[in-house]
């Protein structure tokens, strides 16, 4: 096969969306309520209680955790669950048959998967303006590190649908090893806050790095070095295409 088939990718792409749309009230319903559960019980009841972190009411420094959270989470379980139907009924063959190539293939399941956690994650900011002011210090870096972020837990997310056995394991990760480390990264608080050698244990949770460099672009300060939050970032998302690379090339669980 010879050159790059813009029909394929925009085939897989747009069916992926169209599975979004079908639910699409409930899947932007969700976020909606889950942030304002959230500003109620973090903003108003915890907020009125602590001072301001690096200057920014609490109410707002929480805002970019809160997308971080949801972000991670819709971003898994968009790719996971979009690559693991073809692989629960069947229809993978017909996908490992058809004239893509494996960068196509991915390319079409994650951009449909990064396109629609980052839907929900800037209307989690949007509905965020509803109960306090959130000024992006860098808007264009924001959404820039948002699509880092996106591609990368959407390859994360890929490998899991690959990986699964079934719908039970698609939740393993996510439930029980992502939202513990996004709740301890600082997701709703300083790093700073920690007492020794509680502080220097956090820095060995890879979460941290994503929430702190992706707070930067909103406030500019953060709990790490930007330069260091990205080039974490950029490192992981090089080992998930690493990895996918990997999958396709010996047919893990692929052809199986």
């Amino acid at each position: 096969m010879s050159g790059f088939n813009a029909h394929g990718v925009w085939a897989i792409y747009r069916f992926e969306l169209h599975r979004f749309r079908r639910t699409l009230w409930t899947g932007l319903a969700v976020p909606v309520i889950t942030t304002s559960l959230y500003f109620i019980v973090f903003g108003a009841a915890i907020g009125s209680r602590m001072a301001e972190i690096d200057g920014v009411d609490y109410g707002t420094f929480i805002v970019p955790g809160l997308m971080m959270l949801s972000l991670f989470t819709e971003s898994i379980f968009n790719a996971s669950f979009g690559i693991h139907m073809p692989r629960f009924t069947g229809t993978i063959y017909e996908l490992l048959s058809a004239p893509l190539s494996a960068f196509e293939t991915v390319l079409g399941y994650v951009g449909a998967a990064a396109t629609k956690s980052m839907i929900v994650a800037l209307v989690i900011l949007a509905t965020a303006n509803l109960f306090v002011d959130v000024h992006i210090a860098h808007p264009l870096l924001m959404i820039a590190f948002l699509l880092l972020i996106a591609a990368t837990f959407c390859l994360f997310g890929f490998i899991i649908g690959i990986w699964a056995k079934g719908f039970e394991q698609l939740q393993v990760i996510p439930l029980l090893v992502v939202t513990p480390l996004t709740f301890l990264g600082g997701a709703f608080y300083s790093i700073d806050m920690l007492p020794e050698p509680w502080r220097t244990a956090t820095l060995f949770n890879p979460v941290v790095y994503l929430i702190s460099g992706f707070r930067w672009t909103f406030f500019g300060t953060a709990d790490v070095g930007v330069w260091v939050s990205l080039g974490a970032t950029f490192a992981f998302f090089l080992a998930c295409l690493g990895i996918v690379w990997w999958i396709f090339r010996t047919g893990y669980r692929l052809k199986a």
